[in-house]
């Protein structure tokens, strides 16, 4: 990981701005909310895409063990489970950093609906989180990555 300000992102030939956000095309810049001390400008950690997609992999494993926990009484049996999920996601995890943006909650939760079905559907080979993950990163930043 190599990191860059804003400016020095912002003027490199690969790089665009969409919606305010600088986006690499062979990678994703996070906004890691630090200020350089040289510049006081915020620096931005150049990451790539499979790095990316294996932190939104283990946030929504670490979603599931703490939606676990709280309905523990339930064995972890929720019917709003997305809503939960999304909430949590938003408001509790690093999800918005590592996507650049804040996702609507509603969209959010109706991804999450869907990506539910979508898996269960396909029987899909391997983790429903990295399944999970590299969709919701397609959708919200339009990278495909999986």
């Amino acid at each position: 990981m190599s990191a860059v300000t804003k400016n020095e992102a912002n003027t490199r030939s690969h790089s665009l701005i969409r919606n305010g956000l600088t986006r690499r095309q062979e990678g994703i810049s996070v906004v890691c909310g630090r200020r350089s001390p040289a510049t006081g400008q915020e620096v931005i950690m150049d990451t790539d895409a499979s790095t990316v997609l294996g932190r939104v992999s283990d946030l929504l494993r670490e979603a599931s063990e703490t939606h676990h926990q709280v309905f523990r009484i339930v064995d972890g049996v929720d019917p709003d489970w997305a809503s939960w999920y999304a909430d949590w996601l938003l408001n509790q995890s690093e999800l918005p950093s590592l996507l650049q943006a804040a996702p609507v909650r509603s969209e959010l939760v109706y991804l999450l609906v869907s990506l539910d079905k979508e898996y269960t559907a396909s029987g899909a080979d391997g983790s429903w989180e990295r399944y999970y993950a590299g969709r919701i990163i397609e959708h919200f930043t339009g990278q495909h990555v999986r």
